[in-house]
């Protein structure tokens, strides 16, 4: 009987030791959670800047191509 109640004691301190674990590390998961969150890591400071470069190219591109038709446009009406 006794070995019985010492080995449902253990198996129920075994719960209470892990949940006090848990308990005393929370904080800590907690910070280092908001931490990452209002961080930017290098990868992804490196992947907002190579969109912000393409969308400028982008915009290059297409006020390029805008100027070069309305050059064409000019040559046109002034060869008229």
């Amino acid at each position: 009987m006794r070995i019985l109640l010492l080995t449902a004691a253990a198996l129920a301190l075994a719960g209470c030791v892990r949940t006090a674990a848990n308990i005393v590390t929370f904080p800590v998961r907690a910070g280092s959670q908001v931490v990452d969150w209002s961080t930017t890591s290098q990868e992804e400071a490196d992947r907002n800047r190579g969109r912000e470069m393409r969308k400028q190219e982008e915009r290059e591109a297409k006020e390029r191509r805008k100027e070069e038709k309305e050059a064409r446009r000019r040559e046109r009406d002034a060869g008229r």
